[in-house]
């Protein structure tokens, strides 16, 4: 009896030394799949290893407008989330803002915008074709999407289009907080047409949080979004007025 409650137990440690060396392993997997900000004092321009024995080494890159483009490289968009963006708009004399509610799941992305007259609009798309219908009414009118984006209907940039401006478009570039939101922050030079662009997207989700687009040095567009959902969202979001089901089942 005694030689089998010490097999039961010498077994019971065994799982216990293996559930913990899963934990350990599993837990370093997803650490480094995100940026580490750079400690105060740290060298712009430089990727350095925080681990210098090895192992599950950290790689910090210190931005600035030569290494930006790579550490927006490493941001990836979640699959499936949902929040809430608040644009405003500026002009001589006048403003005016909208809330638009962003739901996404896999390639499908919708959208709820609050309307001044009252009214909701309605968008589903997949970047090839939208659905589009206003409050609860049960016409659904449908188009090919064209050029209009995901981004489009969601009224923010697409922060991506970094990746393809050449370096000495960047007029500024490094790690910033908004509202304790750990962002990369970047800054285009004024374009002939007299545009500059700020961009602030979250390390930790890769999405845009916050952006302001100026004309010859005034704002005329923000847009903000610091927290989002990242949990499933329901397929209830993805059917359209007639009952049809967009979701891939």
């Amino acid at each position: 009896m005694e030689k089998r409650k010490l097999n039961r137990i010498t077994a019971g440690f065994i799982v216990l030394v293996v559930m913990v060396l899963i934990l350990m392993f599993s837990n370093s997997l997803r650490r480094s799949s995100h940026i580490t900000l750079p400690e105060e004092g740290s060298s712009p321009g430089q990727a350095e290893d925080t681990n210098a024995s090895g192992g599950d080494a950290l790689t910090v890159i210190a931005v600035t407008p030569e290494t930006v483009q790579t550490a927006i490289e490493t941001l990836t968009r979640p699959r499936q989330y949902s929040r809430v963006i608040r644009v405003e708009q500026l002009w001589d004399g006048g403003s005016g803002s909208f809330e638009t509610t962003v739901t996404v799941s896999g390639r499908w992305t919708r959208t709820d915008r609050s309307l001044s007259d009252g009214q909701v609009r309605h968008t589903i798309t997949d970047g090839e074709i939208t659905y589009i219908w206003y409050g609860s009414e049960s016409s659904v009118y449908s188009a090919p999407a064209g050029d209009i984006t995901p981004d489009d209907e969601q009224a923010i940039p697409t922060y991506e289009t970094i990746l393809d401006l050449p370096v000495e478009d960047i007029a500024a570039a490094d790690y910033r907080s908004v509202s304790d939101v750990n962002c990369i922050y970047v800054e285009t030079v004024q374009d002939p047409e007299g545009y500059t662009q700020r961009y602030w997207v979250s390390v930790e989700t890769g999405l845009l949080v916050a952006s302001e687009r100026l004309l010859e040095g005034e704002t005329i567009y923000r847009m903000a979004s610091l927290t989002a959902d990242l949990s499933t969202p329901s397929t209830d979001r993805f059917i359209l007025p007639d009952g049809t089901v967009l979701l891939d089942t």
